[in-house]
């Protein structure tokens, strides 16, 4: 029997699968599954709970952090980090007293993460610093094109400046880019308005998934190209406004961006059938 959780944050939703010893068969095809909204239970992705000295390849962030976030996208593909996620895993370890509430950290496939989390309220995630790859790409969507920012959070960013975030119209279709090499394992898209001062609305295409609900790691993204064309400061909080609710992020005197916003566990149940593989 395969228990899991169900949670979301900004309304980024993900299925929680506990896997303490890592012996959960984890199949691209098995998570694609599990993540379907029709014939599975539905989410953005999918997060695996494995005890860090038991994933492979990173037995050596155990020294740091008890947990480890086997993130999926929802189409089973392996992504390098996802801010609402460890912010849906945080809230997940506390909520079964496999963590206290407080300050904590959670390995990822992009290092390890700090997270702060009270009893209630807001989690807060030190996302670590973006870099600036020197190559960027033009972005192609919807009959339209557009120069982009390229942010890398530690996963790929396309940041695409828009008067108003209507102008990315329906996106059904996955973005395009050029050259084709700038982004060899795809690339999430956001398309990023003003709002008012330090305020950004963002939507955003995430690759194996398609339109989310929110990004964090995107949101990040977003912030700091946002700051940087501003000429912001350190410090200056933004807030980043998503079709599922609001973010913020700060990036501190050392250059980390922070990322704070809600994590909410809606529903627990096990799988049945063709899904359950425990």
């Amino acid at each position: 029997m395969t228990r899991f959780t169900k949670g979301h944050g900004t309304e980024n939703d993900f299925v929680i699968v506990p896997d303490p010893d890592g012996s959960l068969p984890t199949d691209p095809e098995w998570v694609a599954a599990v993540c379907d909204r029709r014939a599975g239970i539905g989410a953005d992705g999918l997060l695996r709970i494995v005890a860090t000295a038991k994933m492979s390849g990173f037995e050596h962030q155990a020294a740091d952090a008890t947990w480890f976030m086997d993130y999926r996208n929802g189409d089973g593909s392996t992504a390098e980090m996802c801010g609402n996620g460890v912010r849906v895993f945080a809230r997940f370890l506390v909520d079964q007293g496999l963590m206290e509430p407080g300050e904590f950290a959670v390995g990822t496939r992009s290092g390890v993460k700090a997270v702060r989390v009270p009893a209630d309220g807001d989690i807060t995630v030190a996302m670590g610093k973006p870099s600036w790859p020197e190559a960027a790409a033009r972005i192609a969507w919807n009959g339209r094109d557009a120069d982009s920012v390229h942010v890398d959070m530690g996963n790929p960013h396309a940041v695409v400046f828009v008067a108003d975030v209507a102008e990315a119209g329906a996106l059904y279709d996955a973005p395009t880019w050029s050259p084709a090499t700038v982004y060899p394992r795809g690339v999430n898209v956001e398309f990023v308005a003003p709002v008012g001062p330090q305020h950004i609305a963002m939507r955003v295409f995430e690759r194996g998934v398609g339109e989310t609900r929110s990004c964090g790691t995107g949101a990040c993204a977003a912030m700091i190209a946002a700051a940087r064309r501003d000429g912001a400061a350190p410090g200056t909080p933004y807030t980043v406004d998503v079709p599922g609710g609001r973010l913020k992020v700060v990036e501190r005197s050392d250059g980390v961006l922070e990322l704070s916003g809600p994590a909410v566990l809606v529903a627990r149940g096990e799988l049945l059938g063709r899904l359950d593989v425990g």
